[in-house]
Order: C-alpha cells, then sequence, then structure tokens
C-alpha cells in the first residue's frame, strides 16, 4: 500500500510517492531541468517577465494565424497565469488580425462550479469573466471572434468536448497548480477502487470534460492567489477539460512564472515528464506520454529547494 498523503490523508497528491524520488527531485539545479528536455518534451527558459509573456501571448497569435474558414483552427488558454492575456488582445489589435475573418476559435480550460451548477460572469471569480474583461472585450470588435467560437465548460460538457473534433486546438495552454494539476485535473480521492493505489495513467487518461471535486490544496491555492486568503469564497467544484481532450491538441504549453507553483513542484513534473514517470497521483506528470509538450520557466522564478526561515 502506497502511503498517504501528509497533506490531505483522504486523498492522492504527490506526497504518495517514494521518499527517495522526492529527496532527488530537491536536488535539481536548474541546469538539471534543461537536461530533462527530450524528444517530445521540451524545456524553455525566459530571462525576463516580459518575453516570458509575450512568448506566451504569441501562441495565440501563432495558432490563430493558421486558421481559415475551411480549416478553423483554436486555442485553449487557461486563468492562471493571466498575465498574457491584454497582450493578446493588444497584439490583434496592432496587427489587424481578422479572427472572425478567419473562424478562429478560443476554448477556456475551466469555470467554478456552485451547486452542480457552473458559475456565471456575475461571480467574482468567474474565468469567463476574466477572459472577456482581460482579452475578448479589449479586442476590436471588427476583428473578435463571434461568440459561437468561445468555448467553455459551463453548459453542455459534452458538446464543449466535442468541439475539440470539429476544431483542431493547435495548443492547450495552461499553468501548474501546487497540486500539479492543469486545468482542473487534480488527483482523485482515495476511495471506492482507489483506496489502495490512484488510478493507472491509462484509465486516468479515459476522463472527458467534467465536473470535479478538488483537492485541498488546489481550494488553499486559489484562496491565497484570487480570494485575498478567504478560503471560504473558493468553490470546491469545477468543470475542466480532460486528458481526453488534451490528448487532442497539437502540443500542450505550460507556462511557469514561480508564482503559482513552488520551486520543489516545478522540479518534479519536470523530472517525472523528462523521465517518462507518469503517475495519476501527480496528473501533470501523465503528459509524459503525450507527443509534444513544452515546459516554460521564467528562469529567475525557479527558485531552489533549500530551507530558509522567515
Amino acid at each position: 500500500m502506497r502511503k498517504r498523503s501528509v497533506v490531505a490523508p483522504e486523498w492522492w497528491d504527490y506526497t504518495t510517492l517514494e521518499d527517495d524520488l522526492l529527496n532527488d527531485v530537491a536536488k535539481l539545479s536548474p541546469e538539471d531541468m534543461l537536461q530533462c528536455s527530450r524528444e517530445g518534451f521540451k524545456v524553455v527558459f525566459y530571462d525576463t517577465l516580459e518575453d516570458f509573456y509575450l512568448a506566451e501571448a504569441l501562441e495565440y497569435i501563432d495558432a490563430w494565424s493558421q486558421s481559415s474558414p475551411g480549416s478553423p483552427v483554436g486555442v485553449c488558454g487557461p486563468i492562471g497565469p493571466t498575465e498574457q492575456l491584454p497582450l493578446v488582445a493588444r497584439i490583434v489589435n496592432s496587427l489587424g488580425l481578422d479572427l472572425a475573418k478567419k473562424d478562429a476559435h478560443f476554448w477556456g480550460m475551466d469555470e467554478w462550479v456552485l451547486n452542480g451548477v457552473p458559475v456565471g460572469t456575475d461571480h467574482p471569480l468567474s474565468f469567463k469573466k476574466a477572459d472577456d474583461e482581460l482579452c475578448f472585450n479589449r479586442i476590436n470588435p471588427k476583428l473578435r471572434m463571434p461568440d459561437s467560437n468561445l468555448h467553455f465548460p459551463s453548459g453542455d460538457l459534452n458538446a464543449y468536448s466535442a468541439s475539440y473534433d470539429q476544431v483542431r486546438c493547435a495548443v492547450m495552454q495552461g499553468g501548474q497548480g501546487d497540486v500539479k494539476h492543469w486545468a482542473f485535473n487534480d488527483p482523485l480521492k482515495r476511495e471506492g477502487k482507489y483506496v489502495d493505489a490512484p488510478p493507472t495513467p491509462a484509465e486516468y487518461r479515459q476522463l472527458k470534460t467534467r465536473v470535479v471535486d478538488l483537492h485541498p490544496m488546489t481550494i488553499m491555492q486559489n484562496a491565497r492567489t484570487s480570494g485575498g486568503g478567504v478560503v471560504t469564497g473558493v468553490p470546491s467544484q469545477a468543470s475542466t477539460v480532460g486528458p481526453v481532450e488534451t490528448w487532442k491538441a497539437d502540443k500542450v504549453s505550460i507556462w511557469q512564472a514561480g508564482a503559482h507553483d513552488n520551486a520543489f513542484g516545478m522540479r518534479l513534473t519536470t523530472f517525472m515528464i523528462g523521465k517518462k514517470l507518469p503517475d495519476a497521483a501527480v496528473p501533470m506528470s501523465l503528459l509524459a506520454d503525450h507527443p509534444n509538450v513544452q515546459f516554460n520557466f521564467f528562469r529567475h522564478g525557479i527558485g531552489a529547494c533549500e530551507v530558509e526561515m522567515h
């Protein structure tokens, strides 16, 4: 039987991995992280935040530039980070990139769920609200794609999932949370058939867009980063894009400026993907089996796994 989590004993998470692996990961230098690159997995460093977020924004532009009415192309993007979103709007406007004419598409990755229903844009934490305010409402109305080309997991989740078969997703971006998720693909609870072991990578990869229960780490993190620390204000469920849709994306691009996960977490998933060690207790590590993954780091945000008293 695997170890119990030291954070949430009724859940799976990375603290249930073997101590030898965790201790070795903590010793990795940034240069060691770069060496984790291999065919299908690329580690990239950026020396300034300006370069980092501009590169992230340009992934939107590169993808949408490929789109055409006969061959629509889209981007799936996160809320967290968000700094790239105003840049996307500014570049679209500057270039005069006609997203409507090009039939460009966008997928939001996830949305909070309250009482079984995805929240509306009147909720202060709404991800769609953030996408609209930080990006799409800033695009010249003559250039913006129609609302029908904006897909959010807040209505018919089956229709949302099916849209990945109707439009090519050139890139699915994401951040990495404390619990090592992309979108809200959190580890599962330690119950039922998974009481003694987490799902196999193959089992976890069968999960589609769905409503999920959030790991306590995720709730705490979002209270800290978005909710002023008010944990009771953060929903305990969310709807999220799943591995099934993720594997339909040409590329998965994860952006880590050091503000969401920590020095250890960034090392852990880099190592597990680079060495092809997928484990459903560390959902991000399952990307070891995706054919085209890129980890993007702000070099000065990587930090070190050292004791520093405050």
